[in-house]
């Protein structure tokens, strides 16, 4: 399986990260998802997942930074739709992100649940994309599942995974 997000010179471009336009941000995040395209996709994939994890948060606040989790995405189709997290015109499966975490203590779900983009505080983070093809067309989630409930529901389903690397600018 094979995945692409355009980059502008090596890095997400901007509108979908911490030097977003004003409405392209909720609540001063980035709010607008990035497209996605799906090539060869393995025979039998009904669904795809996603994570979109900053391992390189670490250092700053002790743990992985999840910016986006989601499943139920289907396997018919060829582009996830940019904004898809905010218009889900395809219905797609939406969990919770570590702005949800106690440590944070954000509470509005339009923030805690689904794609916030990047904001680098220290210095240029690389962002963990990855993509699974799975056999059923749906795992059986509802919105605000955690990342754990979605490694459980995938288990034994995953037909590929696919892992991109997406830089974003401090």
């Amino acid at each position: 399986m094979k995945n692409k997000v355009e980059t502008q010179n090596g890095y997400l471009p901007k509108k979908y990260s911490k030097y977003a336009a004003e409405e392209y941000q909720y609540k001063g995040n980035p709010k607008v998802s990035f497209p996605i395209t799906f090539e060869e996709v393995p025979n039998g994939t009904k669904s795809f997942a996603l994570t979109l994890i900053d391992f390189d948060a670490v250092g700053v606040c002790g743990f992985p930074w999840i910016h986006w989790i989601a499943c139920d995405i289907p396997g018919e189709i060829n582009e996830l739709p940019e904004n898809i997290s905010m218009n889900n015109t395809l219905s797609i499966v939406q969990g919770k992100n570590s702005f949800a975490s106690d440590f944070v203590g954000e509470t509005d779900p339009k923030i805690t649940c689904g794609y916030v983009g990047p904001t680098p505080p220290d210095k240029d983070h690389k962002y963990t994309l990855d993509i699974y093809a799975l056999d059923c067309s749906s795992l059986s989630l509802t919105s605000g599942f955690s990342l754990n409930e979605l490694y459980d529901k995938m288990e034994n389903h995953i037909l590929a995974k696919n892992t991109l690397v997406l830089k974003s600018q401090n």
